[in-house]
């Protein structure tokens, strides 16, 4: 871009004016994540979410009406991708003893209304799911037919045995056909998380993050000078803590915005780790350039030099980058829009500290300990 051509901006000096934005976001962060806290998803939460989609608009506030009567505790009822769909949302893995018990009393009553002397046992049973065992092949096939027309979920053991599913989903359904029986809709899908799998998975989200982090102090370490590692690092903590307070600010708050913290975005969180070190691997190579062209040249003059003559190169990535992630929010729907936010904010964020955060660290660093940098 010619604009950034012939830039001469004395980035350094602005240091200060920066350590302010960034401090007053990070602080209000810290004080939206000390009360506010995150909204974590179910894959660290543990639970069920179940996502219907129906043939007509909702009346949601009816609708939650109705399932909070289902006897499945607390449990989070919004809309998904559109008017005409549903997140169902609890803490459960599967029902309650009262109603699982009163789900197979309704199967047993099923199986004898069509035949009062069969014979059947129940030969294994899990929170979402039955077995029935009968007498003979026979007497399973009619009852599996006759099941399925109920409106059970049928699957086949062996000749003799027939499961049932008994899941929260399925309780769901059942209610909601009876309820809304001129909306019709289909469940499309039902995810399960226990509570040990959600709590593993959160210790290696955070292990992961700060492995990443380490790796790469070695390895700027090792390929410039350590001030530069610690800068870098320093920054990468300055975006994900801005990002992580934006979420703890912002969730609940924006209608349509799903900013809980699940698997995928962390994976953002780790997309912008490698993106903001790219950017300021980038500048940090042209201030090691600058030093050993101009030897004699004051480290602010190098390090503001580096930074004009790479703004074109960060302006074009960040904003054809930025375009992208644009249209992933608005329109990759709402499984992916936590994603999406977290890219989004991440990329204006790194962009930020490569410029204003990272450099000037080294800057200030380099002021305090009066040593000088050589290559």
């Amino acid at each position: 871009m010619r604009i950034f051509d012939n830039l001469n901006v004395d980035f350094v000096s602005k240091r200060k004016m920066a350590y302010i934005i960034s401090g007053t976001l990070i602080l209000l962060g810290l004080i939206s994540l000390a009360v506010r806290g995150l909204e974590l998803g179910i894959d660290f939460k543990g639970g069920t979410d179940i996502a219907l989609k129906f043939e007509q608009p909702i009346d949601i506030a009816q609708i939650r009406t109705e399932l909070e009567t289902l006897g499945l505790g607390n449990i989070e009822v919004k809309t998904f991708g559109g008017e005409t769909g549903l997140l169902v949302r609890t803490e459960l893995q599967g029902l309650p003893p009262q109603i699982y018990n009163k789900v197979i009393t309704s199967i047993q009553n099923s199986i004898h209304k069509y035949d009062k002397n069969i014979k059947v046992t129940i030969s294994d049973s899990s929170s979402n799911s039955v077995t029935f065992k009968f007498a003979d092949v026979t007497a399973a096939n009619k009852l599996e037919t006759r099941l399925q027309n109920d409106g059970y979920q049928i699957s086949r053991l062996d000749d003799n045995s027939i499961i049932v599913r008994v899941g929260i989903a399925d309780w769901i359904e059942e209610a909601l056909r009876n309820k809304i029986p001129d909306n019709h809709f289909v469940i499309q899908k039902e995810d399960h998380v226990g509570p040990k799998i959600g709590k593993e998975l959160k210790q290696d989200s955070i292990i992961a993050v700060i492995f990443a982090l380490a790796g790469i102090l070695i390895y700027l370490g090792f390929r410039f000078k350590f001030v530069f590692a610690l800068g870098a690092v320093v920054a990468l903590f300055h975006d994900v803590l801005i990002t992580l307070g934006i979420f703890a600010m912002l969730h609940g708050i924006i209608p349509g915005l799903n900013l809980e913290i699940t698997i995928s975005v962390v994976a953002a969180f780790m997309t912008i780790v490698g993106y903001s070190i790219n950017d300021t691997v980038v500048v940090f190579d042209r201030v090691r350039e600058n030093i050993k062209i101009h030897k004699t040249a004051p480290l602010k003059d190098n390090i503001n030099k580096a930074i004009n003559q790479t703004m074109s190169r960060t302006v074009i990535t960040s904003l054809t980058t930025l375009f992208t992630v644009t249209v992933l929010l608005f329109f990759g729907g709402d499984v992916l829009r936590g994603f999406a936010f977290a890219l989004f904010i991440g990329i204006i964020v790194g962009t930020y500290s490569s410029v204003f955060v990272a450099s000037p660290f080294v800057y200030e660093y380099v002021q305090k300990s009066k040593k000088r940098i050589q290559f």
